[in-house]
């Protein structure tokens, strides 16, 4: 199978643990290029554990994850050069310029130097932020700090580009933004996003399937307009009659029994990602 043709993910029975604790439990996942892949679930559920695995911020054996048919595990380099991340914690450093923000994200990801300059100013341009790219991130407003995070992830032309909560904490004008520079990016370059988000909403209009998971195991998949069909004809099959439609957040309420923000900071998947974000600061200002 050739990249061409492979799925643009492939999980296949995905576990991963923090001391005795298992964040993720034999997930199994497959995208298809040119999605937009929502991944749902309430915190702890494994979402970000199972983000960092794909992008190989986490070890996992061979056969356990493929990209656009490079496995995970053997083919690391050829695996980070096919993909963009944008983590749940802030990434950009407010010291810097846009502009240079951005590129040291090329230098990172070796985007061949010749083609640093260019690369840099399209991606920056991409994301509506070509004009202010001079100015200090610190003088920037939470959603341009989020498309300038964007274009970090894109100057390496990624084809998956996976977002962990790209719109958290921002006012829905500043979300609306994000979303019509992802979608016309995504369309422009054939891209495939793979997303998480607590915004059911979001979820809805913006995905073209879903996977929920809860406590690191896959409940449910499909559609959003497949899952709320389902969770009809579970209530029907229930003798639960009279009820309106149901919503997006039915459906996870029904599969996950708990709310949108249950916490999770508290388990042992959030103290690793703690470490993890502690570590990649680290990195950051060694290459800075």
């Amino acid at each position: 199978m050739t990249t061409q043709t492979a799925p643009a993910l492939n999980c296949t029975g995905l576990s991963y643990s923090f001391g005795d604790a298992k964040a993720v439990d034999g997930l199994d996942l497959l995208v298809g290029q040119g999605e937009v892949f929502g991944l749902l679930g309430p915190n702890g559920a494994g979402k970000t554990t199972t983000m960092r695995a794909i992008t190989t911020l986490l070890p996992v054996p061979p056969g356990v994850i493929e990209v656009f048919g490079h496995d995970a595990a053997r083919q690391k380099m050829a695996v980070r050069r096919l993909l963009g991340y944008v983590p749940q914690q802030l990434s950009a450093d407010a010291s810097l310029t846009g502009r240079e923000n951005v590129q040291l994200f090329a230098r990172v990801f070796d985007v061949p130097r010749r083609q640093r300059a260019a690369r840099v100013s399209q991606a920056l341009d991409a994301v509506g932020l070509g004009d202010v790219a001079h100015r200090l991130a610190a003088t920037y407003s939470g959603g341009m700090v989020r498309r300038l995070e964007l274009a970090q992830a894109l100057v390496s032309a990624p084809r998956l580009m996976i977002l962990d909560e790209p719109t958290i904490g921002l006012d829905p004008i500043a979300r609306d933004s994000v979303w019509e520079r992802i979608t016309e990016i995504r369309v422009a370059a054939g891209m495939t996003v793979l997303v998480t988000t607590h915004s059911m909403d979001e979820a809805d209009q913006r995905c073209d399937r879903l996977a929920l998971m809860h406590l690191g195991r896959l409940r449910a998949l499909g559609t959003p307009a497949q899952l709320k069909n389902e969770l009809v004809a579970h209530r029907r099959e229930s003798g639960e009659t009279g009820l309106p439609p149901p919503s997006l957040e039915d459906v996870f309420r029904h599969h996950s029994g708990a709310g949108l923000n249950d916490p999770g900071s508290g388990s042992d998947e959030g103290k690793g990602a703690f470490r993890d974000v502690r570590r990649t600061r680290r990195t950051a200002s060694r290459l800075g």
